[in-house]
């Protein structure tokens, strides 16, 4: 086999986030959403007028009672979704539709409770055959991902994705990106989702330190990314962030109205 060959067949194997950040090194933006809100069949609406609009990534977070990680505006729409009728199931079958005219990286993201409910391998195999390139789980131990779920995650070609914070040791963050593929989930605080409207000079510190570590990731930043300034800012520094609070409440305001979410993706991109 020729070296270009072996190229080609290497590029091949990677899912779409892999193959969107190789070649994408800077400015790249990540959505997030809660299925089945503001409307239980609004996901995947909502996911093609993100791709239309030039986000380069969606996650999409899956409905859970309980999700510490976040502030309160995605704690409602959790709720929400909930009482829409959101399932784990439903969600999965949304994301096969959105891949039947999509090509956009889809993440999903959602705490370990629901996804042991319906089982984890299981999850995994659904998730991956409906066309998920990668699964964001916030309260997964390393350890237990290390022993358990690794090896399904490389058999499904899934990006498993693990948060870093400030107070993240430099031991850790190495640990963790060995362990994640695609991308490192930057948090910007030691705080919930929808906390912060600009960085202080503290977190752009934590922001330098992670540059210049070399991970062998690349890494996006999130939590208090809210308008084009602190897009930017986390873009100086990182490939790019991830937006979540923000289009929420514009998803709460306007609904799945495709044209709003072209001007908000316009917005954060370009700040116009």
């Amino acid at each position: 086999m020729t070296e270009e060959a072996l190229t080609d067949k290497l590029n091949e194997m990677k899912n779409r986030i892999q193959q969107l950040l190789d070649t994408k090194r800077s400015n790249v933006l990540a959505v997030y959403y809660t299925a089945g809100f503001p409307g239980l069949n609004d996901t995947v609406q909502v996911a093609k007028a993100l791709e239309q609009a030039g986000a380069d990534i969606i996650e999409i977070g899956i409905p859970f009672s309980d999700p510490v990680a976040d502030g309160p505006t995605i704690q409602q729409s959790n709720k929400a979704a909930l009482d829409n009728g959101m399932t784990l199931k439903r969600l999965i079958s949304q994301v096969r539709e959105i891949r039947s005219s999509s090509k956009i990286p889809v993440v999903l993201m959602g705490y370990l409770n629901p996804i042991y409910q319906y089982g984890v391998t299981r999850f995994l195999e659904d998730a991956a055959e409906a066309g998920v390139d990668g699964v964001i789980i916030p309260d997964l131990p390393l350890d237990e991902f290390e022993k358990d779920h690794r090896k399904t995650f490389e058999e499904t070609n899934l990006c498993c994705t693990f948060l870093i914070a400030p107070s993240t040791s430099e031991e850790r963050i190495r640990r963790i990106d060995g362990l994640s593929t695609g991308f490192v989930y930057a948090v910007s605080s030691s705080s919930t989702t929808g906390g912060t409207r600009s960085f202080t000079a503290g977190q752009r510190s934590y922001f330098e330190r992670i540059r210049t570590m070399s991970l062998k990731n690349p890494f996006l930043v999130g939590f208090g990314i809210s308008n084009h300034e602190s897009f930017a800012a986390a873009c100086e520094y990182a490939t790019g962030a991830i937006v979540g609070s923000a289009f929420i409440e514009v998803l709460k305001n306007s609904g799945a109205d495709a044209s709003v979410i072209k001007r908000f993706v316009q917005t954060i991109k370009e700040g116009q």
